[in-house]
């Protein structure tokens, strides 16, 4: 296959720029593989699609407002977008416009009394960039950070986007998008679902900023991704393993989920076991490519909201619930008036 095999047509209008005004207010197309048929239904719905012994999977990442504005001590400004930690108030970090800065320089956040230092360029675009002793890393993000919103959201963040651009079980922080499908959920969707004999369970992905970069290479097995890290507790994924066996089913809330089962399952976390907190859990990363022709060992529903063209989510998407019957459900959602990606609808694939 050919990555132009996986475009479609979307009216820029019917890209979402902000959220449903309720969390659980979205529309969902439900796909079912089985009977090969789709339609329209409510996200607040899903309970009804869930039956007793599911597993629930979800992505409890935390997004941090990674993008640091600043300038340099000769006036320029510079955006530093954190993408991922790597030491003791280190981290790696997208520079714009990067042309204006060499290794070396200070960048100053705020009114200017805390200064970042640009350490070294590591190619592609990315830096080594060193965070300002006296004030706690993540409370220095917090407080000269801003929400990372996609590209395709064409305006500001505002204070809003800290509470909506962030799932309601966000607990690890670390990424810096959002695990999108798992934005339609509230407290009391979950109860509901916990009521009728569904289990919740949660695993670590920190979602990278290589989400949204475009796939470059048309044979698509010639296409990679960047890493993420993820962690999942070994518990879990004896309990996931026995499931299939046990006619339970296994429902992932989102690609990110998709993708750290199937790592997991397929040997494919660089890392180990690590004990944290008295627990034991598989810990590393994994830079695993789902796309068509992918054998699934775990999941057996998915949950996912509509993902660009050409792209990576969209090419896992389709692994899953099969190219052609995934963008007939996209022409018809366009025909129909859906909203699209990050802050969009909603699909259920089962």
């Amino acid at each position: 296959m050919k990555l132009s095999d996986f475009d479609y047509d979307l009216p820029g209008e019917l890209i979402a720029q902000h959220p449903c005004r309720q969390r659980d207010g979205s529309r969902m197309i439900l796909i079912d593989r089985a009977r090969d048929e789709v339609r329209e239904t409510r996200f607040a719905n899903l309970p009804r699609y869930l039956r007793e012994g599911d597993l629930l999977v979800i992505n409890d990442t935390k997004v941090i407002p990674a993008r640091l504005e600043g300038r340099k001590e000769s006036g320029g400004r510079v955006e530093v977008f954190l993408t991922r930690r790597v030491g003791e108030r280190t981290w790696l970090a997208l520079l714009r416009p990067s042309r204006r800065v060499s290794p070396g320089e200070t960048v100053l956040l705020g009114s200017g009394g805390a200064a970042l230092r640009v350490a070294e360029e590591r190619g592609g675009g990315e830096w080594t960039v060193v965070l300002p002793e006296g004030i706690g890393e993540m409370r220095l993000i917090e407080r000269f950070g801003r929400v990372p919103l996609p590209p395709y959201i064409k305006r500001e963040d505002d204070e809003s986007d800290r509470q909506r651009y962030q799932t309601v079980y966000a607990r690890v922080a670390g990424s810096v998008a959002a695990p999108t499908a798992g934005l339609h959920f509230t407290d009391e969707i979950l109860q509901r679902i916990r009521s009728r004999g569904v289990t919740v369970m949660p695993l670590t992905l920190h979602v990278g900023p290589g989400t949204f970069r475009p796939l470059e290479e048309e044979a698509i097995e010639r296409n990679r991704l960047q890493p993420e890290e993820l962690m999942i507790r070994t518990e879990y994924l004896e309990e996931l393993r026995a499931a299939r066996g046990q006619g339970r089913r296994v429902v992932a809330v989102g690609t990110t989920v998709t993708r750290a089962l199937e790592a997991a399952a397929a040997d494919r976390v660089e890392g180990g076991v690590v004990e944290i907190d008295g627990s034991a859990y598989l810990a590393g990363r994994t830079d695993l490519f789902i796309s068509p022709g992918w054998k699934f060992r775990v999941v057996d529903a998915l949950l996912t909201n509509m993902h660009l063209p050409r792209s990576s989510l969209l090419l896992l998407t389709s692994a899953f619930g099969g190219r052609e019957r995934v963008l007939a459900a996209y022409r018809w959602a366009v025909a129909r008036r859906f909203r699209f990606y990050s802050y969009g609808d909603v699909m259920f694939i089962r």
